[in-house]
């Protein structure tokens, strides 16, 4: 029986070494590496330092929220980051200016432009009684850093109140996805003015579907222009992506997916639509708490599963484009990535940046329209998810046991809690850091209890038991 020293030695080796491991990912993440190069790089148009590897065309990445040193959109220091690359690697344009940043579209005829969604928390000295967030579109020329405001508004509260994406319709109209009032809107830019809504009350029954009600129902968060005048719209927390005309309403025959079939998709993020014209009617569309990305085929009025990706890594997937040369533009947030696939899934070019929520490729069309479908392509589909596999575990995670071990932790724990998890631990901590900090963790709760054991069992407690019997 090993002696208590024994014992000690063991668990002070166990945190001991648990923290070093986590002290060391801290200072040598490649995400707080690449975050860190991102800030202090020469804005230029190629001359500068090269941050991440060369690439066709200008990537752009917006980020939800800095998560590198562990501040979540509710933090006071935390700010977002639009950070556009070179087709060499360095660093375009930067900008940190506002608390969100969320989706990002080319600006059609021009090679650098782009318009993005925003968000920033006001205090409450600009709201009254409670705190509120202004929502606002706004354009950019990454090369020149001029901003231009398009349009904004405020609303109340901001955890489930703003906006994630819109689109432009022609020079004055924009649709935006309206979280806040579980709606998609259209708005003159020019007057403000509202000229057309759709409420998803007009299709949806708030005691009886999607997130409660008022509080979170519908979490609407993308919307897109799509063929013959419709617009196609996430319905996040009903898990459906429907099709809207904006005469009639809903098209029901095209919806995809229904409320709580999360076999088909579970609480989704930024559908593409991909046309007739280049494979379609097909949708690929980042499936978040599913931990993939996933394509549907419209074939004979329904849709059916065409293809999905997914490696070790791949943790709340929230954006994905197909682009012109049959690759797949996917953007991890919670594997803190944004990574091109080729048309037989293997990364062919990746950046490790905090928390990102969409990405685009300029030059490739505005999100996956100039993309042909994965059935057109012949994409296999390619799933990590068995722990006794290699593959992709080895090349895009971390190698060896730690690897497996988060597989298999993935396993067991439902992709919903997993990512609630990891939304709020920093960016720097991935699967062997979450292990260590599990072991430390383990390894000083069960000392505490081992010694508390050793010194109670010492304890020696006299006991006087006095027995009056009457007569």
């Amino acid at each position: 029986m090993p002696s208590r020293k024994v014992y000690r030695i063991v668990f002070a080796s166990i945190i001991v070494v648990s923290l070093f491991a986590l002290v060391n990912a801290a200072a040598s993440s490649s995400v707080g590496q690449t975050d860190q190069q991102i800030r202090q790089a020469d804005i230029s148009n190629g001359s500068g330092t090269q941050v991440v590897e060369e690439r066709d065309n200008i990537t752009v990445i917006a980020t939800d929220s800095n998560t590198w040193l562990g501040e979540s959109g509710d933090d006071p220091r935390a700010r977002a980051e639009l950070v556009a690359f070179n087709p060499n690697g360095t660093v375009l344009y930067y900008n940190d200016s506002h608390t969100r940043y969320w989706d990002v579209d080319p600006v059609k005829g021009t090679r650098a432009t782009v318009e993005y969604l925003y968000a920033d928390h006001l205090p409450k000295s600009e709201c009254g009684s409670e705190t509120c967030t202004r929502n606002g579109i706004e354009r950019v020329n990454l090369s020149t850093g001029t901003v231009t405001p398009i349009f904004s508004r405020i609303t109340p509260g901001k955890h489930s109140t703003r906006w994630h994406d819109g689109d432009r319709l022609n020079d004055t109209r924009y649709v935006v996805a309206d979280i806040a009032k579980d709606r998609v809107f259209v708005v003159d830019t020019t007057t403000g003015m509202v000229e057309w809504a759709w409420n998803a009350q007009q299709a949806f029954d708030p005691k009886t579907s999607g997130g409660p009600f008022p509080e979170d129902w519908t979490h609407i968060n993308d919307v897109e222009a799509v063929q013959d005048g419709h617009i196609m719209v996430s319905v996040r927390n009903h898990d459906q992506v429907v099709f809207i005309d904006r005469e009639t309403g809903l098209l029901k025959n095209w919806t995809l997916g229904s409320d709580n079939a999360h076999d088909v998709l579970y609480e989704q993020h930024n559908p593409d639509y991909i046309p007739a014209e280049n494979g379609g009617p097909a949708v690929l569309v980042g499936d978040s708490e599913n931990n993939r990305v996933v394509e549907y085929q419209r074939e004979n009025g329904s849709w059916e599963q065409s293809w999905t990706w997914r490696d070790a890594r791949t943790q709340w997937p929230r954006d994905a484009d197909r682009l012109p040369n049959g690759h797949t533009l996917v953007t991890d947030s919670n594997g803190n990535r944004v990574l091109e696939l080729d048309q037989q899934g293997n990364v062919v070019w990746s950046v490790d940046i905090a928390f990102p929520y969409e990405a685009e490729r300029l030059g490739t069309g505005d999100e996956s329209t100039g993309g042909e479908s994965a059935q057109s392509l012949g994409l296999g589909s390619s799933e990590v998810s068995d722990p006794g596999q290699s593959g992709e575990v080895n090349d895009n995670q971390k190698e060896g046991i730690a690897g497996r071990i988060w597989l298999g932790v993935k396993q067991l724990v439902p992709g919903r809690y997993m990512n609630a998890f990891m939304y709020v631990l920093p960016a720097w901590m991935g699967p062997t850091e979450l292990i260590a900090l599990l072991a430390a963790v383990l390894g000083s709760v069960t000392w505490i209890a081992v010694e508390w054991r050793w010194s109670s069992r010492s304890l020696s407690i006299p006991w006087t038991v006095h027995v009056e019997r009457k007569r």
